[in-house]
């Protein structure tokens, strides 16, 4: 028989597996699927893609895009809109786990993207943002006012399998806006 005093038990129960679980998949790999997932149901191009997260942490988020036929161009090389996909996943994952916690609404969107190719990237490449405070605050900013909020985020794309160079910079204009 299925009581009152039954129920509030069986939710904590239910939350506390949930909790365990999580607690067994890193974080990178629960980022990963999330990205994943995003992908497949709003935006395919980004699955086909197929980026995965390296590393996360408050400051910095580093997000890997693989060499594959999928991404290369006519070159050998990775093609300039995989790298600025990975350019964007970087950049918008970290501020979209800062907003996912907050209780307010807000939109996230890329106002300008500038890029700079410096070398051609013939290996997997690891995007790197480590504006993550910067960020945060940008987020509190946002949810505290009425008005669309902006700032440049910066991005490192490096190949770690051919040097410690860096393969591309790319600056993002992060532009939030609490939704009513």
């Amino acid at each position: 028989m299925y009581t009152a005093v039954m129920r509030p038990q069986a939710e904590f129960t239910k939350r506390a597996t949930m909790d365990w679980i999580t607690k067994l998949v890193s974080p990178t790999v629960q980022a990963t699927r999330t990205l994943r997932a995003f992908g497949l149901f709003k935006i395919p191009l980004l699955f086909y893609v197929r980026p995965s997260v390296v590393e996360i942490t408050a400051d910095r988020l580093v997000v890997k895009v693989p060499l594959r036929r999928r991404t290369r161009n006519h070159l050998g090389g990775m093609y300039f809109g995989a790298l600025c996909i990975g350019a964007d996943c970087a950049a918008a994952l970290l501020a979209a786990k800062l907003i996912r916690k907050r209780p307010e609404r807000i939109s996230l969107v890329f106002k300008d993207v500038r890029a700079e190719f410096l070398k051609r990237a013939e290996g997997d490449v690891h995007f790197f943002c480590g504006q993550g405070r910067e960020i945060a605050g940008l987020v509190a900013e946002a949810a505290g006012s009425e008005d669309r909020v902006e700032m440049p985020i910066t991005v490192v794309a490096t190949v770690p399998s051919q040097d410690s160079d860096t393969v591309a910079r790319f600056t993002l204009t992060l532009s939030l806006k609490r939704r009513s």
